[in-house]
């Protein structure tokens, strides 16, 4: 790959790196004069699209301005267009530049994944998915994936936990006894038995619901007719559940079909996407996404919208759309991707068509209810970056901006937090923890002033990659703290890097620049920022902190309960993580722990009824 880099531009610097452009697919990327990436863009072929934004022609407003805010521009050589659209996507996620579509509503849902390739295949649901196995999703509300899970192993007696299997047999657990795991780990059923049950949950998952629902109406007319009827309610509730998932499949959609249909609308300044999901012919829910018009065009925009939603996700066999789209390049990074292709289909009736034009309505509906919403968000964010820096006279635009809190009580289990807004809002995958090594006793300045001497360091270097370089730091505190950090920045020769720190009482805001604070008005959504960003930062400290103190804590009180060593205290604090957890665990939960008999969980449930 080849970077061509120059911060010092005039207009006959532009002109000779425009007559260098190479006949090459690749990645440009357009500078402000700050140095801050303001655009990332994919090309066929780099010279003639990079040449385009600097044509006197008349261009769209979001191109024409982010095209008199370029100072600067740098681009990458790929080996394919394919290379070039994965690389865009991995530099629109590092850098976040003001003119592109970003997919700020990322969330992930979960999934149903069986582990096929154990020898006997367990039951999980998980967040992440990789390719290890089977995996059915994801589910988006309405009905909860654990739910499903727990019909499965009601119905088919798959195993749910991650004990291993080994030679020697184990002893059965509680699910056995209960008629909910066949207890391959206690040798108590055949691989080949097992694995007809694994392969009537994995048509189950798919959307087979006929025989289950017959199992858990014979389950749970037994129960009624033996009395125990708590038993048969939950049957009836699970029965229930069934029936809400029936009602969500679309006859007219062929069982096996897996497609998302995406709709877009726009006013030409803001749009909303809309995304329906169907997995087996079944309506899994619905996503909508609010985003600013990119400077791109919207074909361009919305390839790399796309490719931003399934960088992390599976990509279905079927693509409903009706945009303009990038077909062959998104099939060839399908391929890349997943090791097949994807099936693009723009159609004009029948049921998909039905189901685009519900996705269609859906994303001008929430696009009309979110004008004013987005508006306001901007207020909120990148509007109160910009004023911020105008009322402390920052040296730059504060685009990523990283605040510190420290939390201890009494000097113990001393931890730091770092948070990290983007462009004024939360980038919660770039939050940072530290646990404080060498500061003695309660000591909040030294404690910061040894969090932040690690987390600078790591400028200049290799590291700079992973944690970026930010425009501003905030330090939860008043002038003290303020001074103690930059006597850090002073002995690492920091100098492009603003530093203030805001105080809670009164609100007030030091600088470097003045030994006398800043108030602002307590309306001022500059303010609301930094607030927003202070009180994030003691969250996310206070959170680690109890997390740290709540496991010290359980493991110096196991060790006063007979018949807990070493080994159990791991496993117990391996299961249930707190001590608030495992204080109201009943003895049933408590056996679930490996290891732990029935005597050792009255044992432990009696000591903590007694304190």
């Amino acid at each position: 790959m080849q970077v061509v880099y120059n911060n010092d531009m005039s207009e006959s610097v532009i002109r000779e790196k425009l007559r260098l452009l190479p006949d090459s697919p690749g990645v440009y990327i357009m500078l402000d004069a700050e140095g801050t990436v303001i655009y990332v863009g994919k090309a066929r072929v780099l010279k003639n699209r990079v040449r385009q934004y600097f044509h006197s022609s008349e261009k769209p407003y979001k191109v024409q301005a982010m095209v008199e805010c370029i100072a600067d521009f740098s681009y990458i050589v790929t080996p394919s267009e394919v290379d070039a659209l994965a690389l865009e996507n991995t530099l629109i996620k590092k850098y976040k530049p003001k003119y592109n579509i970003l997919l700020k509503d990322d969330k992930t849902y979960p999934y149903i994944k069986v582990h096929t390739r154990e020898e006997f295949p367990r039951i999980s649901i998980t967040r992440r998915v990789k390719k290890d196995g089977r995996y059915f999703g994801p589910f988006m509300g309405g009905v909860n994936c654990k739910d499903i899970v727990d019909v499965a192993v009601k119905v088919y007696n798959v195993r749910a936990c991650g004990v291993g299997i080994t030679e020697k047999p184990k002893k059965p657990c509680l699910n056995y006894h209960l008629g909910r795991c066949l207890a391959p780990c206690a040798h108590c059923v055949t691989k080949e038995e097992y694995a007809q049950q694994v392969a009537k949950a994995i048509a189950f998952f798919g959307g087979d619901y006929e025989e289950a629902q017959r199992l858990l109406e014979e389950k749970m007319q037994k129960f009624a007719e033996e009395e125990q009827f708590e038993l048969a309610l939950d049957y009836r509730n699970k029965i229930r559940m069934l029936a809400k998932l029936g009602e969500r499949r679309i006859t007219a959609m062929p069982k096996d079909v897996d497609a998302d249909i995406w709709a877009y609308s726009s006013n030409g300044l803001y749009a909303a996407i809309s995304l329906l999901v169907t997995r087996r012919g079944v309506m899994q829910g619905s996503l909508n996404f609010s985003l600013d018009e990119g400077a791109g065009e919207r074909a361009e925009s919305f390839t790399s919208f796309l490719t931003q939603y399934y960088a992390n996700k599976p990509i279905p066999h079927e693509l409903i759309l009706e945009e303009p789209f990038d077909d062959a390049l998104f099939t060839a990074y399908c391929k890349k991707k997943e090791g097949r292709g994807v099936e693009i289909t723009r159609p004009k009736y029948g049921i998909r068509r039905e189901l685009l034009d519900m996705g269609t309505r859906n994303a001008a509906e929430y696009l009309e209810k979110s004008i004013s919403a987005i508006a306001h968000k901007n207020d909120m964010t990148v509007s109160a970056c910009e004023r911020l820096k105008t009322l402390l006279g920052l040296k730059r635009y504060p685009k990523r901006m990283e605040c510190y809190d420290i939390s201890n009580i009494s000097g113990v289990d001393k931890v730091g937090s770092m948070v990290v807004f983007t462009d004024g809002e939360a980038d919660k995958y770039e939050y940072r923890r530290f646990r404080i090594k060498s500061v003695e006793g309660a000591n909040d300045f030294a404690s910061l002033q040894e969090v932040l001497k690690r987390r600078l360091s790591k400028l200049g270097g290799e590291d700079e990659e992973r944690f970026a370089r930010p425009q501003l730091i905030v330090i939860d505190g008043g002038k003290g703290q303020l001074s103690a950090v930059k006597a850090i920045f002073d002995e690492l020769g920091i100098d492009d890097i603003d530093l203030i720190s805001l105080a809670k009482q009164e609100e007030e805001v030091y600088t470097m620049h003045s030994e006398k604070p800043i108030r602002l008005a307590r309306r001022d959504y500059a303010l609301r920022m930094l607030q927003r960003i202070r009180d994030e930062a003691h969250r996310f400290a206070i959170t680690y902190f109890r997390n740290l103190h709540s496991k010290r804590n359980l493991a110096s009180v196991l060790d006063e309960i007979g018949g807990i060593g070493k080994q159990k205290r791991a496993t117990l604090l391996e299961k249930f993580g707190t001590i608030d957890k495992i204080m109201r665990a009943g003895e049933e939960e408590l056996m679930q722990a490996e290891g732990i008999g029935r005597e050792l969980a009255a044992r432990i449930r009696q000591y903590f009824e007694e304190l």
